[in-house]
């Protein structure tokens, strides 16, 4: 029977997100953005992502903060923020968000390097209509 080992994973998988969430909550508090940002990433959070750039632009010189912020990111991050800011683009409450964030992205990676990145062709479509 393994319904014990199972449920022993599952609690330690929710534990590790509690922790997670916990340690999201201090890096916002604390004003660690980079950090922040990458966690909510990897937690695959939209929204926690949105959060998070709204705290920055928030802030005294957010644009500033943001492209620091965003250009630090991984390849890989940008692309998962990329595919985030299309569902944020379509709404008029976060679609400053999503531009503040693609502005710095066009301004930062070179043409070549967007081309790079995966879904590029359907998030230029998406973002389009919005844009």
């Amino acid at each position: 029977d393994v319904t014990e080992i199972e449920e022993k994973e599952a609690q330690a998988k929710q534990e590790e997100q509690i922790m997670k969430e916990q340690e999201l909550s201090n890096l916002l508090h604390e004003k660690r953005y980079l950090k922040a940002l990458g966690l909510a990433i990897s937690l695959d959070r939209p929204h926690t992502v949105l959060m998070v750039v709204k705290a920055i632009l928030k802030e005294t010189d957010g644009r500033k903060h943001l492209e620091e912020n965003i250009v630090r990111l991984r390849k890989d991050q940008k692309e998962a923020v990329l595919a985030f800011l299309v569902t944020w683009n379509t709404n008029s409450r976060n679609c400053h968000e999503a531009q503040a964030v693609i502005e710095t992205l066009l301004r930062h990676e070179a043409p070549d390097s967007l081309l790079q990145f995966s879904g590029i062709k359907s998030a230029v479509e998406s973002l389009l209509p919005y844009t």
